[in-house]
């Protein structure tokens, strides 16, 4: 197979036929989801909380980013990979998105990358795509606006928020953007503008008349063990999994049952005097 690209995806949409993304942020993770095939890759800045151990998305650097997606594109070689441009890397300035969009393309290997927010990005997002970078847009509950929001809250319920966020989604296609990720708003609403749009949109919390869904790869795996959100669903409990087999190798090593025979090296036996053979003795050895 060979790599998804932007128009694999916008085709998708055309032909109706649903779009599955997930986040990864190693190696190990991009290697397992290219075994199954999915569409979509999102190094997402949600590596905050599930990798770095952060409270939320805000202490993730660029850094951050450009190794995760290098990480991930070594382990991956048919997903469409997306990398997030993190808090206050591309809102001071069309020239900062720009130089943090060019780094994850160029350094970490992304083939696009993902701006929070709408008509106030729209300009960077038509800098972005001008430049030749597929730029895609997230509407809705912005992580990076969690403190402003003031959690981690349903947008769009009332008119206004509502006719708010179709704006913004009209100005992120206009301003050339091939995709829009929507967070955690209605689902009637996340229907409308998928109907209105001409680009995909990828639903999150959102229902499930979006033209695809992403989730975050801790969550479903079960490995996210503080807490799950409402909209995640567990497909795996390989948390509980990893603390059985931690618990039984601890359990093992201090009851001295490993490593056996079979997980040791076994030296070869030593040359002594009595083994040393004539052949050694007329060689002079």
């Amino acid at each position: 197979m060979s790599r998804n690209t932007v128009r694999d995806i916008q085709r998708m949409k055309k032909s109706g036929t649903p779009i599955t993304m997930i986040t990864a942020y190693d190696y190990t993770a991009a290697r397992l989801i290219d075994e199954v095939g999915v569409p979509m890759i999102l190094v997402g800045d949600s590596i905050g909380q599930t990798t770095l151990g952060y409270e939320n998305t805000i202490p993730v650097t660029v850094d951050d980013i450009v190794s995760a997606t290098a990480a991930v594109m070594r382990g991956n070689r048919n997903s469409f990979v997306v990398a997030d441009m993190p808090f206050m890397s591309y809102q001071a300035s069309t020239e900062d998105a720009l130089r943090t969009a060019g780094r994850l393309i160029k350094e970490g290997g992304a083939q696009a990358v993902k701006l929070e927010g709408g008509v106030a990005v729209a300009e960077s997002v038509r800098a972005i795509t001008s430049a030749g970078i597929a730029g895609m847009g997230h509407l809705g509950l912005t992580p990076q606006s969690v403190n402003q929001l003031g959690g981690y809250r349903v947008q769009g319920r009332d008119a206004d928020g509502a006719q708010q966020i179709i704006q913004d989604a009209l100005a992120l296609q206009e301003a050339g953007a091939f995709s829009i990720v929507l967070e955690l708003v209605p689902t009637e609403l996340a229907a409308e503008i998928t109907e209105m749009l001409e680009i995909p949109t990828i639903g999150i919390g959102a229902g499930v008349e979006c033209d695809g869904q992403v989730q975050v790869f801790h969550d479903i795996m079960g490995l996210s063990l503080d807490f799950t959100p409402r909209h995640a669903k567990k497909y795996a409990q390989v948390g509980d999994v990893i603390i059985d087999a931690l618990g039984r190798y601890v359990d093992e090593v201090e009851k001295r049952e490993f490593p056996t025979d079979d997980e040791s090296v076994q030296s070869a036996r030593p040359q002594t005097k009595s083994n040393v053979t004539e052949l050694d003795v007329a060689s002079g050895n």
